[in-house]
């Protein structure tokens, strides 16, 4: 895939925008989060938690 035609999501945790990578080539459908620290974070803003 050429950059400029890259599939985008937003992030539930942050409500940032990010773009496929290939890391990401078999389970782009499965994933939700931009980072590790929103995947971790998600539980937090559950509890009430600030996340900054």
């Amino acid at each position: 895939m050429k950059k400029p035609n890259l599939p985008t999501k937003s992030c539930p945790v942050c409500l940032k925008f990010f773009s496929w990578r290939k890391k990401w080539k078999r389970c782009w459908d499965e994933v939700k989060y931009c980072s590790e620290r929103c995947r971790r974070a998600k539980t937090s803003q559950k509890h009430g938690n600030k996340v900054d």
